[in-house]
C-alpha cells in the first residue's frame, strides 16, 4: 500500500484514507471498522457485567436470607422508615460498579432494559423500572443482582442458576456510545479524505491527523519496525477506545458516569485481543527464543524456559491489571474526597464546611490527574502492544547466525 504526502503539507501522511480503504480489506488485521465492531459484540456478552446470575446468591443480606428459609422479605422500603449514617464504601462501590439504571442526579435516573434468559421459561425482557415497584415477572433485584423469586416471595435458587442476565446494563450502554462515536468519527473523517484528495485536512481531519501520525511514527513503527502496517487498524482502535472512555468516565453526567475502562472483563478483552495476535503473528525465531533460547546451556533452560513461558501470559494480565488500576483507583480517589465531606458534617455542621473547600480542592486536583492519566493510560496500552507485536515478528537470524559461528569456533 502506498502513502502519499498531501501537496499543501509535504510531512502529513493521508493515514485515514488508508482507513477508508481497509474496511473493505478482509485480510490480516486490516478490517479497522471491524475491531470496533467485534469489541462491541464481545463486550455486550454478560462478560461486561462483574455480577452475573450464576453468583447472585453466594453472598446474599441478611434479608435475602431470610427469604430463602422461608419468610416474607419486604418488596420497599421507604427511605423514611431507615435513618442510616453515610457509607463512604457504599456511595463508592455504587458509583464505580455496573448498574441496570442510569443515574443522572438525585432520584431522577434512566431506566435500562433487562433481558433475563432461563434455560426453562426462555427469554423475560422488560425495563429495569418494574423493579421500583417491588418483584416483577417473577425477578427480583437484590443489590444491582437479579434473582428468581416463588410467588411467596422467597428466592428460588434452583431458577436463579439456570438464569442468565445479558441486560443491556450502564457499561454496556457505554460501550455502545463509544463504538458509536468512534464509527462516526473515523469512517466520517476517512470520508472527508477521500472527498478532499490532494487537499490540506481541516476541521476534525487536523485534530485526528497529528495524533496518527504519532502513533504511526513514535508507537508502531519505533517498536515494530517494517512490518508495522499491518498492526495499525488495532493499535489505532485501542488506542481511541481507551482514550474515549477514559475520558467519558470523567464525565459526571449523560452520556458520561459509566465507568467502562474501570471494568475488569472489558480491560480483560482487550488485553486479550493482544495476546491473540502476537501469539498468531508470532514467527518461528519468537518461539524457539521462548522454548529454547538459543546459545543457552541445557541445564539453564531448565530454569528460563518456565519463566520465559510464564512471561507469555504475564504480559496480557500486566496489560489488563494496570488500565483497571489506574482507572478505577483513580475514581475512587476522588469519590473519597468527596466522601469526606458528608463524613465531618455528620460530626458537626462547622467541620464540613471547613473540610468543603479542601475536599473539593484536591477532588478538583484529582480529576486534572485523571485527565492525564487518560491520555497516560491510552498510550500505555498502546505502546505495549506495539512492542509485544515488534518481538513476535522480529527476525533473529543475526542472533542465531552469532551463536552459530561461536559454536564452530569453539568446535575448531
Amino acid at each position: 500500500m502506498e502513502l502519499k504526502s498531501l501537496p499543501l503539507r509535504p510531512n502529513s501522511i493521508n493515514l485515514l484514507s488508508q482507513i477508508h480503504a481497509m474496511h473493505c480489506n478482509i485480510k490480516g488485521f486490516r478490517l479497522f471498522p471491524a475491531f470496533i465492531l467485534a469489541f462491541a459484540i464481545l463486550f455486550s456478552s454478560p462478560l461486561v457485567k462483574a455480577d452475573s446470575l450464576s453468583t447472585s446468591v453466594a453472598a446474599p443480606d441478611s434479608a435475602s436470607v431470610a427469604a430463602v428459609q422461608g419468610e416474607a422479605m419486604p418488596k420497599t422500603e421507604h427511605p423514611a422508615e431507615k435513618s442510616e449514617k453515610f457509607n463512604a464504601g457504599e456511595m463508592i462501590i455504587e458509583h464505580i460498579s455496573d448498574s441496570h439504571e442510569w443515574h443522572i442526579v438525585g432520584h431522577l435516573a434512566i431506566p435500562l432494559p433487562i433481558i433475563i434468559y432461563n434455560t426453562q421459561s426462555g427469554f423475560s425482557v422488560f425495563s429495569s423500572a418494574h423493579f421500583e415497584e417491588g418483584d416483577y415477572a417473577g425477578y427480583r433485584l437484590v443489590k444491582n443482582e437479579i434473582v428468581a423469586v416463588n410467588e411467596d416471595g422467597t428466592i428460588n435458587e434452583a431458577r436463579t442458576k439456570s438464569s442468565f442476565d445479558i441486560s443491556i446494563t450502564k457499561n454496556v450502554a457505554a460501550l455502545l456510545i463509544s463504538v458509536s462515536l468512534l464509527l462516526f468519527i473515523f469512517l466520517s473523517v476517512a470520508s472527508a479524505y477521500k472527498k478532499r484528495a490532494g487537499m490540506a485536512p481541516k476541521g476534525m481531519q487536523s485534530f485526528m491527523e497529528p495524533i496518527i501520525m504519532f502513533i504511526r511514527d513514535d508507537i508502531a513503527k519505533a517498536s515494530i519496525g517494517p512490518k508495522y502496517e499491518r498492526f495499525m487498524p488495532f493499535l489505532l482502535t485501542v488506542f481511541f477506545f481507551i482514550l474515549i472512555n477514559n475520558l467519558m468516565g470523567l464525565i459526571p453526567f449523560l452520556p458520561g458516569g459509566a465507568n467502562l475502562t474501570g471494568n475488569i472483563a472489558v480491560t480483560m478483552v482487550l488485553a486479550l485481543f493482544t495476546f491473540v495476535i502476537t501469539s498468531y503473528s508470532a514467527t518461528g525465531s519468537y518461539w524457539r527464543h521462548v522454548i529454547a533460547m538459543p546459545g543457552v546451556p541445557p541445564w539453564v533452560l531448565l530454569i528460563l524456559t518456565p519463566i520465559e513461558i510464564l512471561g507469555v501470559f504475564l504480559r496480557p494480565f500486566v496489560l489488563m491489571v494496570r488500565l483497571f488500576a489506574n482507572i478505577t483507583g483513580g475514581h475512587i480517589i476522588i469519590l473519597s474526597f468527596i466522601s469526606l465531606i458528608f463524613i465531618f458534617g455528620e460530626m458537626s455542621t462547622g467541620l464540613g464546611l471547613g473540610a468543603s473547600p479542601v475536599s473539593l480542592f484536591f477532588a478538583i486536583f484529582m480529576s486534572c490527574l485523571e485527565l492525564l492519566v487518560a491520555f497516560l493510560q491510552a498510550y500505555v496500552f498502546t505502546l505495549l502492544s506495539a512492542i509485544y507485536f515488534g518481538s513476535a515478528v522480529e527476525e533473529h537470524h543475526h542472533e542465531e547466525h552469532h551463536h552459530e559461528e561461536h559454536a564452530e569456533g569453539a568446535h575448531h
